[in-house]
């Protein structure tokens, strides 16, 4: 038994991780992602040798849960069958559209693969703690501001030049920036952090370092054009593999682009969704909290806005003809027979490949624009999330009980019911997070509000985290009807003009409290409405 991995680990095909329903194994495809046929064919084993239980994490891998002992090793024989190379070893991640996107400033892939490369000849991955990842973000539509890291590298352009922008142990807003280096450089100082960082110990990440060594390692990387030896930077090309191109792009990709810049615009101003970080089982992928921002130690270009909802539901168009279809598993998760069905669509439609990506969605890589209509319809009705405002995607929940063995409450089927329920609650403003415990690792940051877990059934915290003190307590079988009275309570004290959130503050934690647990003292819950939430 002591061969699966402990809670707070990575489970991969290797080390396998014990839940509530079985073990659970996690994979990333090298290529970043597969053919349709090839998820049929995963989703075939994970049915024979799981409970069919498939999920995309807020990182965008692949779970596979319900699996024994007994049963790993034969999934993992078939995965090898069906020749989908998985990623091993210290997290290198690049956006879901790397090399694909035409509004990309720069194809993140080489970068990324120089930095493997250097992890692996300096033996970085045997000492560092299996939390510990990179993110390589080329600047594109689809960005990496929500996938929390402990070292970020975001393309930035210059005096006409592509520069890295650095940060440390945080997300695309909370990440500490240190300096804006060119490509040798980024490489030699994300080296120098981890190598750092593998320094404290298997538990150590950016955010114990002191601020002052890691500007010096920036800095150093920064004066110099590389840190590292030639046979640490291979000369790499964009072939077949790790960073090659499922297809590559024609010769009017950038003519294309802007071409359609301007429905690419409109459309994308409609497609934005609430960002939904950390994991849904297990180690929390997206780290263990939300850490404060530091002070910028260096003076990178801040010029780039961060979204806060880099994971559209929609359409992309990548070439003339080309066009990617993004869509969400609700709440991260649905049965294997499902994306059976969906992958067979996408078949009969033309797709090369599909993608796991962040933010629970996935990716359907070389559709016309019109297969993309006909494939949003089918997943529509397949129970995907097509809608960008699904109320859906406002709700982080993990699986909770009983798949999960610290799950407390049956956190789908409250998230379900609420979104359900309260569609016209779940505006821009405001989040709700669904634990079945504390650890909270669905959404490790804080929510307007959160229903968690506990001996005591579903608390209730306001404007906190799952690791904060319930103001209120109510049973587990009564979480979602409590969620429906604060939706009432909020309907009817909203001002006008007011958000649901800014109703929120300045209702008091004890009225709020108050209606979750069904005693009013007394409260009008039925006076005069002001409009929609």
């Amino acid at each position: 038994m002591n061969h699966f991995s402990r809670r707070g680990a990575c489970p991969a095909l290797s080390a396998p991780m014990q839940t509530g329903d079985g073990l659970l194994v996690r994979l990333n495809p090298v290529t970043g992602g597969i053919s349709p046929n090839a998820l049929i064919g995963l989703c075939e084993s994970a049915a024979r040798h799981g409970n069919g239980i498939m999920e995309v994490t807020a990182r965008g891998s692949l779970q596979i849960r319900g699996l024994t002992a007994e049963s790993v090793p034969l999934l993992a024989a078939e995965v090898d069958a069906l020749g989908i190379e998985v990623r091993t070893g210290v997290p290198v991640e690049t956006g879901p559209l790397a090399g694909l996107d035409p509004d990309e400033i720069a194809d993140p892939r080489p970068l990324a693969e120089r930095i493997r490369a250097g992890i692996e000849a300096a033996g970085l991955g045997n000492r560092l703690g299996p939390k510990v990842s990179v993110v390589v973000d080329g600047g594109g539509r689809l960005s990496m501001d929500t996938v929390l890291a402990d070292v970020r590298l975001v393309a930035e352009r210059r005096d006409g030049d592509v520069l890295w922008r650095l940060a440390v142990a945080g997300d695309g807003r909370t990440a500490s920036p240190l300096a804006s280096l060119p490509e040798l450089a980024a490489v030699g100082a994300t080296l120098a952090i981890l190598d750092a960082i593998a320094a404290l110990g298997r538990d150590g990440r950016a955010k114990d370092m002191e601020p002052a060594h890691l500007a010096a390692l920036a800095l150093a990387s920064k004066s110099s054009r590389s840190t590292l030896p030639p046979s640490v930077l291979p000369e790499i090309s964009p072939t077949r593999g790790e960073i090659g191109l499922s297809s590559p792009p024609s010769p009017t990709f950038n003519a294309s682009a802007r071409l359609g810049a301007a429905k690419r615009v409109a459309g994308t101003s409609k497609l934005l969704i609430s960002p939904l970080v950390g994991e849904m089982s297990g180690r929390t992928e997206g780290g263990d909290v939300e850490p404060e921002r530091q002070p910028a130690l260096a003076e990178p270009d801040l010029s780039r806005t961060v979204s806060d909802s880099s994971a559209p539901i929609g359409t992309f168009l990548l070439t003339e003809s080309q066009h990617a279809l993004s869509i969400a598993l609700p709440f991260g998760s649905m049965p294997a027979e499902i994306l059976i069905a969906l992958a067979n669509a996408a078949v009969s439609l033309g797709a090369s490949e599909i993608r796991f990506a962040p933010r629970r969605t996935l990716l359907v890589i070389g559709l016309t624009e019109p297969a993309c209509a006909e494939l949003r319809s089918v997943a529509a009705s397949l129970g995907f999330v097509t809608d960008p405002t699904d109320p859906r995607t406002k709700i982080a929940a993990c699986p909770g009980a009983p798949a999960c063995a610290s799950g407390h409450i049956a956190t789908r089927k409250i998230a379900e019911e609420i979104a359900r329920t309260s569609v016209d609650i779940f505006n821009s403003s405001l989040s709700l997070h669904i634990s079945g415990c504390a650890k909270g690792c669905a959404h490790p940051a804080e929510a307007s509000l959160t229903l968690v877990g506990g001996e005591k059934g579903a608390g209730l915290v306001v404007s906190g985290t799952a690791k904060g003190l319930p103001a209120a307590y109510t049973p587990g079988y009564e979480a979602a009807r409590g969620f429906g009275r604060i939706a009432e309570l909020l309907r009817n004290q909203r001002r006008p003009g007011e958000t649901t959130a800014s109703c929120l503050a300045r209702l008091s934690e004890t009225q709020v409290a108050a209606a979750f647990t069904k005693d009013n003292n007394g409260l009008r819950l039925h006076s005069r409405r002001h409009g929609d939430l």
